[in-house]
Formats: structure tokens, C-alpha cells, sequence
């Protein structure tokens, strides 16, 4: 199966280096709409400009929605989707529900990939996703080979294969929503997980050999590519949006001769110094992600969460304005450099050598001074993490060129007939009757001289002629001839192709209960019996504790992860992901904040597909939930507890205190992430690892503010039976 290599570009300098290093398709955003809102992105003539250039390429060009999308941005949402159909691009990435139906009913050719944002890890979810009208999915980073040979969806499946990770399943981390105010489902993760944290078990301070407890290795597959090549993956993904042309143009080319060559050779060979090249040019050490099962030791860097680049050597003296460093690699004039121990770097803008004369370049076991611009205080290694002159040789590449065959027909009395074609166009096109030569006659020669003249395209022709002897063309309107099939070729290329639309409007059912309701999540038995006592529903997390209380108002609430999915029939489920909203057929169903509900659309399509109840996200302010059609719909709201910021494939629990190895029996213990005076609570689970946040949601007081809502929830943790009791009287008196 011939694997697509899919290339990220934050701008059109990018976009052009991943297509003139092989990239068979590029993935970009504009200005809204898009999860990587700090790249530079593509306005509306830059996205027009871009998705042409990628189709004279005869590449592929898809463009990111994949941002939850509130009410009011809905419209302008859907002119945006429009205006990229009507531009020709190949698809959408996207990861609302709700938007998801209402795109594909609205533009039923447009083609939609649900964004690893919308928590793609197993079966089930993909399945639910088909039935959406998505065609392909881009596969949770957690998700192993193995597990994707098994899937049994026929979906176009597409994975990353190199770049950075987040630490957290994507689409399930809240972390930089709630505490920065910056939502990483909106394109706009500040990157907590790059932040420094202390471990703690709520009394003491864990010691740990760095303090990037949450910092992820960059992804590198490259020594495993024959499992991926051999896979059921059609789609080869690139990291980096917000990296460098340089970057995208290396990387690509990279994993464009790994698959070239093995389709030659059956062989995957690295070469030394492009793997050197491709650690200068960023890395925070490399792992081989979950995708190929890395161990929980190896998964994480916590020593730093910058770019580390190569090692070049070591500081051996230090002065008052010069640090003196023995090279084991060599070094130019406006390198970047880093001082480990400080974590500091600088470009090398005056190099000196021993004698502290000026050079613009040292070898490896050179000693050379530099300036000592980071105010550098103790000895420490030395890593480069700019290379000058990789950076120069990548921006001075060879634009590429297309083959292009060119059949031309010159008989006398017969119109001129040109036909040209690619490996996916042909365009046949007549000219003016042939005249009989009366002096001089055209020659093959000439006419391959003319229609070579295209240094000014993209195209290298191929050319074949058929012609009469003695028959009388002029060079001028060959030359007339040739820029017309030329321009006639390209108009061919990028052809609007013909798009629906249905503009039949959305009914939205009326699901709507008028009863007030109180629920209440438990985590211990203790709290369970003090809700007991009071008529509310409860939601449990253990089902030993569903089971041995089961009755009308208690539900499970089910993981957030699933390997297997149980048999439930006539059950009271509380879903967390994709996958378990097929339980609504046979069980009362209600649909938790995790599914990141915020528009109607979303709402009416749960309600739909039978969800009794839907919680809204936890990332919605008072006036945006106001703004839904509450009049229409069932919907339940947080006023009280500790969201849930993170779900981790990784523990750094196991990492720090078991140094990786397995069995442990860590989790029975309480720890902490500590934030200067911020305590976030670790639990862990299933040998998967949540993330609390520091302080509670607390809406209680404020519940009269959300008009047409008759649901509210209470989240417990830690709380004691007074403060539960307390809790749910305080609710209700402001329900009542």
C-alpha cells in the first residue's frame, strides 16, 4: 500500500520546502478555526495561493478545523468551510462533533479527517466517526502498530511519525484552559506540560533528577520505519507548524528517501550525519513513542524541555568576559550554542581562536574562546543547537521540476495537435491548418527547441514529435502555442470541481426536561452513603461500588480509556468518550464534560443517537452557555469540583519512584504536581495517570445565572461527610 508522507507548514515558506522536498501532502490552518493558533497561518488569498501551488505540484493540501467551536462562531465558521470547498482543498481536519454532522450533511463531497484532537484510539471511536461522514482518522499518539493492525474499520488511518508530543491524550487536556485561560482546544496550548513541577505526597518535597516532570521526548521513528511501511497506515504524519521552513524541508526529505529507498531496496538505512542534521535542527532527545511501545522510563526528558541540539564539546576555563571551550565537534560563526547547566544560550556572533584572534570557524578538538554573553558562572557542557551552515545549504534547494510529455503532430493540411500530460492529466488541444513550406521548412529540431523554452514553469517536457517533411510552421507562433497548452494545462490542474450544497436547515428536537436535578460524583463509599440520603443521582467511579448499590440513581461513570467494552444492557452509564455512545441503544446514557460539548449542533446530535443528558465542557463561560438553545435540550452543568486537566499514557509516578519498572504498586499512594503553591492531585488508574487541577470549580452561588438549566453537578475528591452534606444542602436551597 503506497504511504502518504504528510508535512506540516505554518506558512507558505514552509508549505513550498515540504513540497519541493517530496512531500505527497501538506496539512496548514488559517488565521481562525485552527489548533496551532500562534503559527503564522494562511489568510484567505495566502490559502488560495497555497492550495494552487500544492495542485500544480499534484499534491494534496489539507487544511485544519479542528477547534471546538462556540455558537456564535458557527456561521462564520461554515463561510470559511464553504470557501475552502470552493477553492478546491482536498480535505478538512477537524475535531467538533457537532460541526463534524453538520459539515458533512451541509457539503456531503467534502472530504473530513477527524483531528487526533477528537480522542481516536480504538475501534469503536473510529466506527462512530465513519458514521459521521469522517473518512479518515489521524490516530491518537498513544496508539501502538499492533493495535492498529488489528482494527477492523476500513478507515484511511493516519499516524505521526515524527515531531513533538504532548504528554496528555490531545483533545483531553484542559491544563492550559484552566489555568492560563488559553485553550489548548482552541489553538492555544501554552504548553504546561513544558513547565517545571516538584513531585510531592502532600508533606515533602519528592527528590528527582529534573524537574520537567510532564516534558515529552520528541517523536523519531525512523529505526522502525519497515513496521510502518508494513502497516495498515496510509498516512505518515510530520509535526511542526510552528517550526521553521528549514525544519520542515529537512524532516520531510528525511522520511521521503527512508520510503523511497526501501521500495528499492526492501532495506531502511539511516544515515549518521542526517540523523546529526536532524538532532541540530530540534530535538529534546528522541523516543519511539507509544506507537512502537516505548518503555514509561523512556518516554520523558525532565532534565529540559527546550531544543537540546548535539553535544560540541565542554567549558574548560571561564573569565570575566570569555569562556574558553575544548570543541569535539566543530563550530562557525553564528551557531547557536547552549550551556547545559544553566540551561543559556547564545549565537556566536565573535568566535576567537587560542591566541584571540577572530576565525569564523574551529574543528573538532579546537580549544576557542567566545563571548561570555549568558553571564556564565560554572563549568557545564556545551551543545549546538543552530547550525549555520546546514540552515544556509537548506534554504538554497533546487526548486523541482515536473515531467511533463509533450505529443506534437504537424501534417500537412491538419490542424497542429498537441497533447499534454502528466500521470494524472491529459489535455489535448488544435491549432491552425498546416501550411506546405515555400522556402524554408520547420525541422523536429526546431520545434523541440521551441517547446523546450518552459525555465519559466514548473514543468520539464518530455517532448515527442510527429510531423511532415516540407511543411511550414513560424518560431513566433510555436512560441504562442507552447505558452497557451501551457496555461490551458494549468487552468486544467486547477479546475474547480463541481461541490454540493445543502442548505436545508437543522431541526433541533426538543429534549428538554423541566425537572430540576441534582447528581453528585462520589470516589468513596462514605461520600456515596451521604448522597444516599438525599434524592439525588449519583455517579460512581468503581464498579464494584455501582454494582453493590445499584438502583434508578446511580450510574457508572465509565473510563475515559477503553481496551474492551463490556456487554451493558438496561444500565445507568455516565460515557466519557466516542466509543461508548453506542450504549445509548440498550442503557440510559448521559454524556460527560470530556466529550467537549459547546454548540447546539453538538447537543442535538448526542440527543440524536439516544444520550439522555449532556454535560456541558468545563471551558464555557456563562454567556456562552446562555447562548445555546437550553429551551431544546437536556444538559447538565459543573458547578462544583476538581476538573480533570490531563489523561497520561505516562506516569511519572513509576518513572520517578520506580524508576520505569513494572510491576509497582505506586498508585495506591497520594501524590501531588506542585506548582510553586499549586497542589495538583495525581490519581491513578488502569496504569493510566489523571491530572486534577489545583482548586475547585465553584458555581454554586451562581447557579440562578444560567437560564433554561435544571441539571447541576457536584464533583467530589477528598471531601469529608460534613462537607458533602453541606455541599448538596447548599445546592439546593439555591435551586429551589
Amino acid at each position: 500500500m503506497k504511504k502518504e508522507i504528510l508535512a506540516p507548514a505554518g506558512n507558505m515558506e514552509a508549505l513550498k520546502a515540504a513540497i519541493y522536498n517530496g512531500a505527497d501532502a501538506v496539512y496548514l490552518g488559517g488565521k481562525k478555526f485552527g489548533a496551532r493558533k500562534f503559527a503564522n497561518n494562511f489568510d484567505e488569498n495566502e490559502m488560495i495561493e497555497a492550495i494552487n501551488f500544492v495542485h500544480l505540484y499534484g499534491k494534496k493540501i489539507y487544511v485544519t478545523v479542528n477547534t471546538i467551536v462556540f455558537n456564535d462562531e458557527i456561521d462564520e465558521c461554515l463561510k470559511y468551510i464553504e470557501f475552502l470547498h470552493r477553492n478546491n482543498v482536498d480535505a478538512l481536519i477537524m475535531q467538533d462533533l457537532g460541526l463534524i454532522s453538520l459539515v458533512h450533511k451541509k457539503f456531503p463531497n467534502l472530504e473530513i479527517h477527524a483531528s487526533t484532537q477528537a480522542h481516536n484510539y480504538n475501534n469503536e471511536n473510529i466506527k462512530f466517526l465513519k458514521n459521521l461522514g469522517v473518512k479518515r482518522v489521524v490516530l491518537a499518539r498513544e496508539v501502538s502498530i499492533d493495535e492498529i493492525n488489528k482494527f477492523d474499520n476500513n478507515m484511511d488511518l493516519e499516524i505521526f511519525i515524527h515531531g513533538a508530543l504532548c504528554v496528555s491524550y490531545s483533545g483531553c487536556c484542559l491544563f492550559s484552559s484552566l489555568n492560563g485561560s488559553r485553550s489548548g482546544n482552541r489553538g492555544e496550548c501554552v504548553g504546561s506540560c513544558r513547565l517545571p513541577y516538584k513531585l510531592s505526597d502532600g508533606e515533602n518535597i519528592m527528590e528527582t533528577d529534573g524537574d520537567y516532570l510532564l516534558s515529552m521526548k520528541d517523536l523519531y521513528t525512523a529505526p522502525y520505519f519497515k513496521q510502518i511501511l508494513d502497516s495498515k497506515v496510509i498516512s505518515l504524519k510530520i509535526e511542526g507548524r510552528m517550526k521553521s521552513p528549514e525544519y520542515v524541508g529537512f524532516v520531510t526529505r528525511f522520511y521521503r528517501d527512508l520510503i523511497d529507498n526501501y521500495e528499492k531496496t526492501g532495506k531502511i538505512e539511516i544515515n549518521e550525519n542526517d540523523l546529526k542534521s536532524l538532532k541540530v535542527l530540534f530535538n529534546r532527545e528522541f523516543t519511539k513513542g507509544y506507537l512502537l511501545e516505548e518503555e514509561n522510563n523512556e518516554i520523558t526528558n525532565i532534565n529540559s524541555s527546550n531544543h537540546i541540539g548535539i553535544p560540541i564539546g565542554k567549558v574548560v576555563e571561564l573569565k570575566k568576559d570569555k569562556i574558553k571551550i575544548k570543541l569535539t565537534c566543530e563550530l562557525n560563526q553564528e551557531d547557536g550554542i547552549r550551556f547545559v547547566s544553566n540551561n543559556s544560550g547564545m549565537i556566536v556572533n565573535m568566535l576567537y581562536n587560542e591566541s584571540g584572534l577572530l576565525i569564523n570557524h574551529a574543528n573538532a578538538g579546537d580549544t576557542i574562546f567566545v563571548d561570555n554573553k549568558v553571564n556564565l558562572k560554572k563549568y557545564s557542557l556545551v551543545s549546538k543547537t543552530i547550525d549555520k551552515k546546514l540552515i544556509d545549504k537548506l534554504k538554497n534547494i533546487e526548486i523541482p521540476r515536473i515531467d511533463i510529455n509533450i505529443k506534437i503532430e504537424a501534417y500537412l493540411n491538419q490542424p497542429l495537435k498537441i497533447t499534454i500530460s502528466d500521470q494524472k492529466i491529459s489535455l489535448v488541444k488544435e491549432y491552425n491548418i498546416i501550411d506546405a513550406a515555400l522556402k524554408s521548412p520547420i525541422t523536429k529540431e526546431n520545434i523541440i527547441n521551441q517547446f523546450s523554452k518552459t525555465n519559466d514553469t514548473i514543468y520539464r517536457p518530455i517532448i515527442n514529435v510527429k510531423m511532415d517533411n516540407s511543411i511550414f510552421i513560424s518560431l513566433k507562433y510555436l512560441n504562442e502555442v507552447r505558452r497557451d497548452i501551457l496555461n490551458c494545462f494549468k487552468e486544467e490542474k486547477l479546475r474547480k470541481k463541481e461541490i454540493e450544497i445543502n442548505d436545508q436547515k437543522i431541526i433541533f428536537n426538543n429534549y428538554h426536561s423541566e425537572k430540576k436535578e441534582i447528581s453528585i460524583l462520589v470516589r468513596n463509599e462514605e461520600q456515596l452513603k451521604v448522597c444516599l440520603n438525599h434524592n439525588v443521582d449519583i455517579y460512581v467511579t468503581d464498579y464494584a461500588l455501582y454494582k453493590k448499590y445499584k438502583q434508578d440513581n446511580i450510574y457508572l461513570r465509565l473510563e475515559r480509556v477503553i481496551t474492551n467494552y463490556p456487554n451493558f444492557e438496561n444500565e445507568n452509564l455516565l460515557i466519557t468518550e466516542t466509543g461508548s455512545i453506542k450504549y445509548a441503544k440498550n442503557n440510559n446514557v448521559i454524556a460527560d464534560y470530556y466529550l467537549n460539548i459547546v454548540n447546539d449542533y453538538s447537543i442535538n446530535l448526542l440527543h440524536n443517537l439516544g444520550i439522555r443528558k449532556v454535560t456541558l465542557s468545563v471551558e464555557m463561560d456563562e454567556e456562552k452557555i446562555n447562548s445555546l438553545s437550553l429551551k431544546n435540550f437536556n444538559v447538565e452543568l459543573i458547578v462544583y469540583g476538581r476538573a480533570e486537566l490531563m489523561i497520561m499514557k505516562y506516569c511519572p509516578l513509576n518513572k520517578i519512584l520506580n524508576n520505569g519498572k513494572k510491576p509497582c504498586s505506586i498508585c495506591k499512594n497520594n501524590y501531588y504536581l506542585k506548582d510553586n503553591e499549586k497542589f495538583y492531585p495525581i490519581i491513578t488508574k488502569n496504569c493510566l495517570t489523571h491530572i486534577l487541577h489545583y482548586k475547585n470549580i465553584d458555581l454554586i452561588n451562581s447557579v440562578k445565572h444560567y437560564q433554561n438549566i435544571n441539571n447541576f453537578r457536584i464533583e467530589l475528591f477528598d471531601e469529608n461527610e460534613y462537607e458533602v452534606e453541606k455541599l448538596i444542602n447548599q445546592l439546593k436551597k439555591e435551586i429551589e
